[in-house]
């Protein structure tokens, strides 16, 4: 009775909850002569209560997941499945990508770049990561240059990482290029000039800024030690600036990464090589980006069938990091943070209505497994081509440089019909991003957290209705225009500040940048400070 009246006063009780405990009160008044009578019934009605509450709570959360297991043995579809049809994928172009342009020109008011003897001093800049960890550094590195109203030496490449890559920003990018693009924006140098190095009575300033740091951060942390050191150098620079910022500076975002970072010749005429060869041997393609390496997937905490065996060789790897906390596979796995396997990515494409007649390429670094790992792939697309292969051996140059073999990659991706990735790493991203400003071009990211629960029911149902829950189940990730919206994910992926509609007027400019140059003036002592800081 007093667990009655409890829930029968907590507004979270349900409507039929509240039905049921009002029977119970009446029941148990009703017999209150008879003890016995009384705890049985009030007993009864309790674990009935308890019962519903698991059924609608535990049930319902994996609902979806179960509803497969009522397919009749047949594995035809079921009623509810035949009342929601999927329209049909354009399955080589994004829908109404030919209304929508890259637009990242300098706005009216975004003044020009202030000379090298009049900047507040030299920013040098160390990246982090692989190839495309660094790019995303590099592109901020100049907003960041722009934000201080220094003059940005040319960053400095990660030779220490995972990729073990002495490759320098001469031997990836074309150096003359990125400094004619930006000269009026940012004022960048080769090298800090002698100088002002023979006039530094110290060495260069270090220090790490936190990430997503904002504009109005590097003004507070970094612009006063600017002011009297003339010479900082900001470590780790990977993904230190915040991901919304001003329109103006969103829009130097795209001018630096989608064209003043630009291959060096020899990377881009291999990269166009394999293009060309790929062509000749069909008219589309799609170039697939794995990520699969040991390190990768131990990392991810999660699990992908390989037995004992597999669940110790990725353990001892994962000891590598002390500070990774202990995760369930099963949880990474429901909540969509594990890459899919390469067997899966096949399966996602084939029921998307790629046939197996489709040319893949495949770009990926060394795969957990191996050949027995991507056999069923290949048995999926048998078409099945990658740089190595196709290149042979005008590959040798480059085999030595894992950021050269990415950059190739990184063009072959770019220039493919369609793009598809198991993951959501920096190269999908930064691609995802580049093709939505370059038209849009067919781009399809996994939809992880859906697919799980599809390829953990795929035997108990029959093909057909794999295949139209997988179409329903990537709606929104196939790289249409219409996933595009300010505040979604990070900008490299999603650049919606850069993206025009035909038709519509110049997106406004707004005066935040003006705000900023305020401030500085105010650090130097040459304005009042404003209320709004």
């Amino acid at each position: 009775m007093e667990k009655a009246q409890r829930c029968n006063s907590n507004s979270s009780c349900t409507g039929n909850q509240a039905h049921l405990l009002n029977s119970q009160k009446h029941l148990c008044l009703k017999f209150q002569r008879n003890p016995i009578s009384l705890t049985l019934v009030c007993g009864l009605m309790l674990f009935a209560l308890g019962l519903i509450s698991i059924l609608t709570g535990h049930v319902a959360s994996y609902i979806d997941h179960y509803s497969c297991r009522l397919i009749n043995t047949a594995f035809l579809p079921s009623k509810t499945d035949r009342n929601y049809p999927v329209p049909p994928i354009d399955l080589w172009n994004s829908k109404s990508s030919n209304q929508y342009y890259g637009c990242s020109s300098r706005g009216p008011h975004f003044r020009h770049a202030t000379r090298e003897n009049s900047s507040n001093g030299y920013l040098l800049i160390a990246t982090s990561g692989g190839l495309n960890q660094q790019r995303t550094g590099i592109t901020d590195a100049v907003v960041v240059a722009r934000i201080l109203n220094a003059t940005l030496v040319l960053p400095e490449l990660d030779h220490h990482s995972f990729w073990t890559d002495n490759s320098d920003f001469h031997d990836i990018f074309d150096v003359d290029w990125f400094i004619a693009s930006l000269v009026k924006d940012v004022k960048v140098v080769r090298r800090v000039p002698l100088k002002v190095a023979r006039n530094m009575d110290r060495p260069p300033y270090t220090m790490r800024v936190p990430r997503k740091s904002t504009p109005m951060d590097y003004l507070d942390q970094v612009l006063p030690i600017f002011l009297r050191r003339r010479v900082v150098q900001l470590t780790r620079f990977d993904y230190r600036l915040a991901n919304n910022l001003d329109e103006d500076l969103q829009k130097l975002r795209c001018r630096v990464n989608y064209h003043a970072l630009r291959f060096v010749n020899p990377i881009e005429e291999m990269g166009e090589k394999i293009i060309m060869k790929m062509r000749g041997m069909a008219d589309r393609f799609i170039a697939i980006h794995l990520r699969f390496e040991p390190d990768m997937l131990a990392f991810s905490g999660c699990y992908y069938g390989g037995g004992e065996k597999e669940r110790n060789e990725l353990a001892q790897i994962r000891k590598r990091w002390a500070t990774l906390p202990d995760l369930s596979p099963e949880s990474e796995r429901k909540r969509g943070k594990c890459p899919l396997t390469p067997h899966e990515l096949g399966l996602m494409l084939r029921a998307l209505g790629y046939d197996n007649n489709t040319y893949i390429y495949v770009a990926s670094g060394k795969i957990y497994g191996g050949e027995q790992t991507l056999k069923p792939l290949r048995d999926l697309f048998p078409n099945y081509y990658t740089k190595e292969m196709l290149a042979g051996e005008e590959l040798k140059p480059f085999l030595p440089f894992s950021s050269r073999l990415a950059a190739i990659d990184f063009i072959v991706c770019d220039k493919s019909d369609v793009f598809a990735t198991n993951n959501n790493g920096n190269m999908a991203k930064i691609l995802a991003g580049r093709r939505r400003y370059m038209g849009h071009k067919r781009t399809i990211r996994p939809n992880a957290k859906k697919l799980a629960t599809l390829f953990m029911s795929m035997k108990q149902m029959s093909w057909e209705t794999f295949s139209r829950k997988v179409k329903f189940s990537q709606k929104g990730f196939m790289g249409d225009p219409e996933e595009m919206r300010a505040g979604r994910g990070e900008f490299h992926e999603f650049p919606y500040s850069c993206i025009c509609k035909i038709g519509d007027e110049n997106k406004s400019m707004n005066k935040v940048e003006h705000s900023l140059q305020q401030y500085t003036l105010y650090l130097k002592g040459l304005a009042e400070p404003k209320k709004e800081w």
